[in-house]
């Protein structure tokens, strides 16, 4: 699995951050991630209106969070 790795924080509390993640099929690879990695972050964004994405990435989904 290819996992879309973001940092989301609180937009009244800057400091207040939490790891998320998306998951897509490996078939399409970190490749498929990184073109729709921005567009799928948009739609979760209008979902999560109190919070602003501060970094992303792609990665294998085995890696653990802030690595690589």
């Amino acid at each position: 699995m290819i996992e879309l790795f973001f940092v989301a924080c609180l937009l009244t509390d800057p400091e207040a951050c939490t790891d998320h993640s998306l998951l897509f099929e490996e078939q399409n690879g970190l490749f498929t991630c990184m073109l729709q990695g921005q567009n799928e972050l948009a739609r979760w964004s209008q979902t999560h209106p109190t919070v602003q994405v501060r970094e992303w990435k792609c990665r294998y989904a085995d890696q653990d969070e802030r690595k690589a």
